[in-house]
């Protein structure tokens, strides 16, 4: 399983903004520091805002994100849950499953309880654990 672009970048600029809690930080800064697109950060970024993780103040000057909660109330699954899709295999995902053995299939049972240990490991630590 491999976590999409948008979940590593989720979890590398809450870290970055919670190492800096007495700053305002630009989506430029981020993106200079780990060598990644400013555009896709600016996406990033907003969903983060919208979701409550991140406060996002505009302007040119004096602008920048911080976060909206401390380190310890931000929990790890509870973010990955609400950026990644998890559908590790089509039968997920009822919309777009055309898999002709699903409803017999024992997999996507085995799958299911995957995800469920790998999400429950993941809810054991907030951010101020990878601090």
């Amino acid at each position: 399983m491999q976590l999409t672009l948008n979940t590593d970048y989720s979890l590398r600029v809450l870290l970055y903004v919670a190492e800096r809690p007495d700053e305002l930080i630009s989506t430029k800064e981020i993106s200079e520091f780990f060598q990644i697109s400013n555009n896709h950060l600016v996406k990033v970024v907003n969903r983060l805002g919208k979701l409550g993780y991140l406060t996002l103040k505009r302007g040119r000057y004096g602008g920048g994100m911080s976060l909206s909660l401390k380190p310890e109330e931000i929990n790890i699954g509870d973010v990955v849950k609400a950026v990644e899709p998890l559908d590790i295999v089509e039968c997920f995902n009822s919309e777009k499953n055309t898999c002709r053995i699903s409803t017999n299939c024992r997999l996507k049972g085995l799958l299911g309880k995957a995800k469920m240990a790998f999400l429950k490991e993941l809810k054991n630590k907030t951010l101020s654990d990878m601090l």
